[in-house]
């Protein structure tokens, strides 16, 4: 990185946007559609845990669409070289419980960009804070972590899937689990409900072709949403941390365990022959 792209770069820490949705009846009726059973119990009126991944997304017309289906440039988001964008993981802190009829402001601001060479290549890092605030005050404190990749090489015709690629994990100990196949029916619900173009999530040839998974790419923040609600569902009540990181892909078609320890403070997606996807953790002396 030269010294003036460095310098572009630094002057994104600290920038600022703002946005306003609101938590509608339809948006939590359609977010229970998704995941039922597979969601904690909530109180009359309060909205499912994750529905805040459903809020402000990016909003782009057709024309303004990269070759991927994300937005060609989301005035967001520092301009960062590597094309590939992944949700990477990240952290939360749970204040209150969102509630349908809010109306939410939220305010997002660049944390850092960092740039790292990786086995894959260069990868670059974007950490973004975001603020949920609501009429009561601030609901949620998030910080996402983003990363961006090379463009994927010419796949071999008998290349490894990412299921072959990914090394299992050791055996764990479960303390609670639930268990799905997460169908492409499912993926292209999320996709729509979140606003998200993403190809990886829908469209099976460039998936496989373009960008070189096993399959379609079940989305980061579905697997967080599920883990979330299996930590609500398992203690005694929403943990007030919640931090999660994505692992490996996890692709449409395959069982999917979302497991927790036995104490209930560490949970994990996890495929065929125990290959992990994505891990949590939780804080729970201030559960919500």
């Amino acid at each position: 990185m030269d010294a003036t792209e460095q310098k572009l770069f630094a002057e994104w820490i600290g920038r600022q946007s703002e946005s306003i949705d609101v938590v509608s009846e339809r948006l939590v009726q359609s977010f229970r559609a998704i995941f039922e059973p597979n969601l904690a119990p909530s109180a009359a009126g309060h909205a499912p845990l994750g529905i805040h991944w459903c809020l402000s997304p990016a909003i782009a017309a057709m024309d303004q669409l990269g070759a991927d289906g994300h937005p060609a440039r989301n005035l967001s988001l520092p301009p960062v070289p590597q094309p590939r964008r992944m949700w990477a993981g990240g952290e939360l802190q749970v204040h209150d419980a969102f509630r349908i009829g809010d109306e939410v402001r939220r305010v997002s601001t660049i944390r850092d960009v960092v740039r790292k060479q990786g086995r894959s290549g260069e990868l670059w890092f974007v950490a973004v804070d975001h603020r949920y605030h609501t009429s009561r005050g601030i609901v949620l404190s998030e910080r996402h972590d983003i990363v961006y990749r090379e463009a994927a090489a010419a796949v071999p015709k008998h290349a490894a899937s990412d299921h072959e690629k990914a090394a299992p994990a050791p055996s764990r100990p479960v303390g609670r689990s639930w268990a799905l196949v997460p169908s492409s029916t499912l993926l292209f619900r999320y996709s729509a409900i979140t606003f998200n173009g993403h190809r990886i999530h829908y469209d099976l040839p460039y998936a496989t072709q373009a960008e070189g998974y096993a399959g379609l790419v079940v989305h980061g923040p579905l697997q967080a949403t599920l883990l979330l609600n299996l930590a609500a569902a398992h203690g005694a009540g929403i943990p007030a941390t919640f931090r999660y990181r994505g692992v490996a892909p996890a692709t449409a078609g395959h069982n999917l365990t979302i497991a927790a320890s036995p104490e209930g403070r560490r949970f994990w997606t996890q495929g065929d022959g125990g290959v992990v996807h994505m891990e949590a953790d939780v804080d729970r002396d201030l559960a919500v």
